[in-house]
């Protein structure tokens, strides 16, 4: 890690830390658009793992010295410091626990990081192709440090769950193009390369190709029977953690699981009004059913991607000087179409720090052509504009004012995740979903995130469901009662349903932040509105809010309310 000197303010503490990281992961450095991290992969081993930790270890001492100076009161570097610190301390917690040894996921493992980070590499040039090239030499030696992690959780009796395990063998089946569908998906990628590059970009990508056959391979005759009759969930202590993890907050489990069952009932009223205007006397999925079929669509994959990106080029043009105020660059955001083989859900990625790559957000299409409007439009207020994109681009843009870290890689999930729900409630305040088609749609994606705090936390901490619930009440929560539960209560296709089961088994903790991070987003506004009266000025707070930069939701809504 680079020196700081002893006179170090958290800001430079924290910046010193995001140099040192990018050294030792190099994914990291790609996203952030450093140019010499392009053909290295992390050492996902347990060593690997061990120097992470250890950086961080080193950087909280730090931490301890900076906030003593009389400089670190000033709200910049408290901010700062107070976000270095709670990040780090839940990620050693998560390491310290050995989490990092059990890390299989349908959508977070590194697996998943390996394959991703290729979408976000340039490929303009025969030198960025050749770091392609480098990369994916180097997969095979990441691939086997993960291998090494998962074999010494197996040795200490830190299993990951069978379900997550299977689906993941199925998809590096699919990634390998042993599924018959197609060639690998390293073979894929490298297609468009130039000519002249294609001979040794072919074997390094079959060489990649053969690793992730050879982990699918260790995955299927080892890991998989070993791991067999282990629980797919992780009970209250390892999802308390996981929740400070993802949230940032010690949350009150119980009092969350409650909440999530009264927005539950509220949003079922609101979505039954709807459904009744859309086809009259039907419920609410009836209703959905009725617009998958007879509601508006879009025909074909490159025309959603091409609507999707006019979608958010109309609400930049709507947004900014009325209710935001947007630099020019953050103002562009593409649409793209994800690679197969990855989870059911979209997504999205941040901008380089020179904005050389915009913000992106990716769609997966899993064979389909045909694509409702009622299940598109609020999801892109979410993972565009006003949603992700804008947090997000906005960190980076300000990024001199907060700080490298602040503006990178210190996002707490249920901080951006919270916002992301706030702008697509924030849009149907603001009139953008003026017919019930899409209005009900707004309400199924709110209601999912609803379902999600109840199963996540109910079927992880096997809690009863209440004598008052419209579905087996009084039981005790179970994975397959859960997915018959969020089946009943969305309009999406039963693998959606699958997949999102599976990510919530193997990501617990992560899924309630939606719902509790709109919640502080909410609160932290009201209570910024009633201190400022007439005087609140809802742009100004906006900008404010999205500058301030991330925090956890044990420090959101103070800050928020400030403003």
């Amino acid at each position: 890690m680079p020196e700081t000197s002893s006179s170090a303010l958290p800001r430079a503490v924290a910046d010193a830390y995001v140099d040192a990281l990018i050294e030792l992961d190099p994914i990291t450095g790609t996203y952030l658009g450093v140019r010499k991290s392009a053909g290295l992969l992390p050492d996902f081993s347990p060593a690997g793992q061990e120097e992470i930790a250890a950086l961080a270890r080193r950087t909280l001492a730090r931490l301890d010295e900076a906030e003593r100076l009389p400089g670190a009161r000033d709200d910049a570097e408290r901010r700062c410091g107070r976000l270095l610190r709670e990040r780090l301390t839940a990620s050693l917690a998560v390491h310290d626990a050995g989490e990092g040894l059990r890390t299989v996921s349908n959508m977070r493992s590194p697996a998943h990081s390996v394959r991703i980070v290729f979408t976000v590499m340039p490929t303009e040039s025969d030198d960025d192709w050749a770091a392609v090239a480098e990369r994916l030499r180097a997969v095979p030696a990441a691939l086997e440090g993960y291998r090494e992690s998962l074999a010494l959780g197996l040795e200490r009796g830190l299993p990951g769950g069978p379900r997550a395990t299977a689906t993941f063998i199925g998809q590096l089946t699919e990634w390998t193009g042993d599924d018959g569908a197609r060639r690998g998906w390293f073979e894929e990628f490298v297609v468009p390369a130039p000519a002249g590059l294609r001979g040794e970009l072919d074997a390094a990508a079959g060489a990649a190709t053969r690793a992730l056959a050879g982990l699918r391979d260790w995955m299927r005759d080892v890991y998989a029977p070993a791991v067999k009759g282990a629980p797919d969930t992780v009970g209250r202590e390892r999802y308390a953690r996981w929740s400070r993890y993802f949230n940032g907050s010690d949350c009150d489990l119980d009092e969350a699981y409650a909440y999530g069952w009264g927005e539950y009932h509220r949003l079922l009223a609101e979505m039954r009004a709807e459904a009744d205007r859309i086809l009259p006397g039907a419920g609410p999925w009836e209703a959905l059913a009725h617009l998958d079929e007879h509601g508006t669509h879009i025909e074909g994959v490159e025309e959603v991607r091409a609507w999707l990106q006019a979608l958010m080029d109309e609400a930049i043009e709507a947004l900014d000087g009325t209710h935001f105020e947007l630099a020019e660059r953050v103002r562009k955001v593409e649409s793209r179409i994800a690679p197969p083989g990855g989870a059911a859900a979209p997504y999205y990625t941040g901008p380089s720090e020179d904005f050389s790559r915009p913000g992106r957000t990716w769609l997966p299409v899993d064979g389909e052509t045909r694509f409702p409007v009622y299940d598109l439009v609020s999801t892109w207020y979410h993972e565009g504009v006003p949603g992700h994109h804008l947090q997000i681009a906005q960190w980076v843009h300000v990024a001199d004012r907060l700080s490298r870290y602040q503006a990178t890689v210190g996002v707490v999930s249920a901080n951006a995740e919270g916002w992301a729900l706030y702008a697509e409630r924030l849009m149907d305040e603001l009139g953008f979903l003026p017919d019930p088609e899409r209005r009900l749609g707004y309400l199924d994606c709110q209601m999912m995130r609803a379902c999600r705090v109840i199963v996540d936390i109910g079927m992880h901490l096997g809690l009863e469901i209440p004598a008052d619930a419209p579905f087996h009440p009084g039981e005790r929560w179970t994975p397959e009662l859960a997915q018959e539960f969020f089946q009943r209560h969305s309009s999406r296709p039963p693998a959606f349903v699958e997949s999102e089961l599976t990510r919530y088994l193997s990501m617990p903790g992560q899924a309630i932040g939606y719902k509790l991070g709109e919640r502080a987003w909410l609160l932290g506004r009201e209570r910024a509105r009633r201190a400022r009266g007439t005087a609140f000025d809802a742009k100004r707070w906006h900008m404010a809010a999205l500058s301030q930069g991330p925090l956890g939701l044990d420090d959101l809504v103070e800050e928020l309310a400030r403003l």
